[in-house]
């Protein structure tokens, strides 16, 4: 079995291998369509191109599940706060204005990202229908904290802001929530048929902050997904060893895990769920000898479970994509 879907539903032991941030910066293909377009937001509301980049790893490694071409910050773009994406910088959106966000609707944030549910609808209908293609979105606190500029580093965010306008932040994350609700349904029924949420700055939570901003905003719509019998992976990044009480509480159908995460502990600590990733995607950096045994020892660890072979977060640039051809080709035979 190689369907993500069946996988997830079904927590069976299985082949399936999938890498996030598959699609984009480290293949060549992309990088020529790249080049041609600065604008990254029009790229992504490009949807015959979207689709295109989306399928280019499917093309080249024949891998199991595509996932849309996207960004989790198109839903800020979708309620109408500026997203510019700078080179050498990443992402800058512009200042948040509360009234604004508040006078946003879900008929003009649908329409706003209609581009996306076209490029989902059109991938779907070149995908061999045996792959799953995931649709992602990013969880409340991530995207918190990228429209309320709160980032500081890659390490540190500016958590007295937060806690300054707590009674705000709680409102902005209630409704972002039905935006998120919406962005996910949107998705689905244009032709994905699993959702990913990345968490990715989870880490930076305090720890007796992590229910107010992780696991309850990632349990609702956890819920939600599981009230529409949609598949859904959790990808809480940096919480380490709260992962366990995450997936007690959250229980997601799927979790993945970040390269912090020791493998062992995992499979000890972890129950009732599908395991995926863990990887370091910088193994890819080195030689094959170094990145095959690294692979090698997930696969030992976690032979018996439900596990799909992915990474511990996103495809660098650098990697070379004949690494990723050969990474494959190993797993396919192992």
């Amino acid at each position: 079995m190689s369907n993500l879907k069946e996988i997830l539903e079904n927590k069976k032991i299985c082949k399936s291998v999938w890498f996030m941030r598959q699609a984009g910066r480290y293949l060549p293909e992309f990088r020529k369509i790249r080049s041609k377009n600065q604008n990254f937001i029009n790229l992504c509301l490009d949807s015959e191109l979207s689709s295109e980049i989306t399928l280019q790893p499917i093309k080249r490694y024949n891998l199991d599940s595509a996932i849309i071409f996207s960004d989790i910050l198109m839903v800020p773009y979708g309620l109408n706060q500026g997203v510019e994406f700078i080179k050498d910088r990443g992402p800058v959106l512009e200042e948040f204005n509360l009234r604004k966000f508040l006078n946003n609707d879900k008929i003009s944030f649908t329409q706003k990202l209609n581009p996306v549910y076209r490029a989902i609808q059109k991938t779907r209908e070149k995908l061999d229908k045996k792959k799953s293609l995931i649709g992602f979105i990013g969880a409340p606190w991530t995207l918190l904290i990228y429209m309320l500029g709160a980032k500081e580093s890659k390490q540190d965010i500016n958590y007295e802001k937060i806690k300054a306008n707590e009674s705000e932040v709680n409102i902005i994350l209630d409704k972002l929530h039905e935006y998120l609700c919406s962005h996910i349904e949107n998705q689905v029924s244009a032709g994905a048929d699993v959702i990913q949420i990345f968490d990715s700055w989870a880490g930076l939570i305090p720890q007796n902050d992590l229910p107010n901003y992780c696991y309850i905003p990632n349990l609702k719509i956890v819920n939600f997904c599981k009230g529409k019998k949609i598949p859904v992976i959790c990808f809480p990044k940096g919480i380490n060893k709260n992962f366990k009480e995450f997936n007690n509480v959250v229980n997601p159908d799927g979790i993945n895990l970040d390269y912090d995460v020791d493998p062992n502990w995992a499979k000890q600590n972890l129950s009732n769920v599908v395991l995926q990733g863990g990887l370091d995607p910088k193994i890819l950096l080195s030689n094959s000898q170094d990145f095959l045994s690294a692979a090698k020892k997930y696969l030992d660890i976690f032979k018996g479970l439900p596990y799909i072979f992915n990474l511990g977060h996103g495809l660098l640039p650098g990697t070379d994509p004949d690494k990723v051809k050969e990474l494959v080709k190993f797993y396919r035979e192992f």
